[in-house]
């Protein structure tokens, strides 16, 4: 087998921190120490000494909340290397949307896990619009979040992304509501979720066995096809230590057939996302 370096890669969860260009906003709920941040320079370094060609940069709640001038910088410096998820209003109008489509921003953030299911109920306009620009709604939810907005996110008929293998409480069971509502959603052909994320909800340390058997059960579900892969760099809040290259390194453990890795480190998200065509702003 090839070292896992010589493939191509596509990482579809990282954020960008840069607090001296772009100050963090006055009453952000919370503040990346200087270890948790990275510059789009900073990614760029990462991304080349593992051989990663593209990213998916999504823009946080932590340091900026609504504020997207850091992350739309980063899109303009890497000239198509990125795309991005962007934070907005859940009343964003559809000139909003359109601007932001204009600088490469492919979806809309919907932190679920942070803000809670109550926040985004009245929500189905934005999603309407998402449907109709062809933007994502990228949905971070945890434990069973997802119950409470399945018939919101599939009556509106968009598409949407869901982040962190679905956050599902790892000694309940595959079984758990909210990750049996996430398997449901494989046969819409509009859903596709980031493998990604273990230290979130895994209770083990790397490489996360007890996280193995939802990821399974997410590849049976979603295939290759359906799925993409990300690292979550730089690691905001992590539990214990996290390195770039012992992430990576996990996928060739979960595809070990070289045309499924292939799919999911890029041809998927090359697909979804349309890497390497430059923002019309740029």
């Amino acid at each position: 087998m090839p070292p896992l370096n010589c493939e191509p890669a596509i990482d579809c969860h990282v954020h960008v921190f840069d607090p001296l260009r772009f100050p963090y906003a006055a009453d952000a709920w919370y503040r990346p120490v200087p270890a948790e941040t990275g510059t789009a320079a900073q990614l760029a370094q990462v991304l080349d000494a593992h051989q990663v060609r593209h990213a998916l940069i999504v823009g946080p709640n932590s340091g900026y909340g609504l504020d997207n001038r850091c992350l739309l910088d980063a899109l303009a410096q890497g000239q198509g290397r990125y795309k991005g998820i962007a934070v907005v209003q859940n009343d964003a109008s559809l000139g909003e949307l359109q601007d932001l489509q204009a600088q490469g921003v492919v979806g809309v953030a919907f932190n679920v896990a942070l803000l809670g299911s109550a926040f985004y109920a009245d929500t189905a306009p934005l999603l309407q619009r998402l449907r109709d620009l062809g933007l994502w709604a990228q949905v971070q939810v945890q434990d069973d979040q997802l119950v409470d907005l399945n018939a919101l996110l599939l009556d509106s008929g968009a598409q949407v992304l869901f982040d962190h293998g679905g956050r599902p409480r790892a000694a309940a069971g595959l079984a758990q509501a909210g990750f049996q509502s996430l398997l449901q959603w494989a046969g819409t052909g509009r859903a596709v979720v980031k493998l990604s994320g273990c230290a979130k909800f895994s209770e083990q340390a790397h490489p996360y066995a007890d996280a193995r058997p939802y990821f399974e059960a997410l590849i049976q579900a979603f295939t290759p096809q359906a799925l993409v892969w990300a690292s979550d760099w730089p690691f905001l809040r992590a539990p214990a230590r996290l390195d770039y290259g012992p992430l990576r390194a996990l996928v060739d453990d979960w595809f070990p057939v070289a045309a499924d890795r292939r799919a999911v480190l890029w041809d998927t998200p090359m697909r979804l996302f349309g890497f390497g065509s430059k923002p019309a702003t740029a």
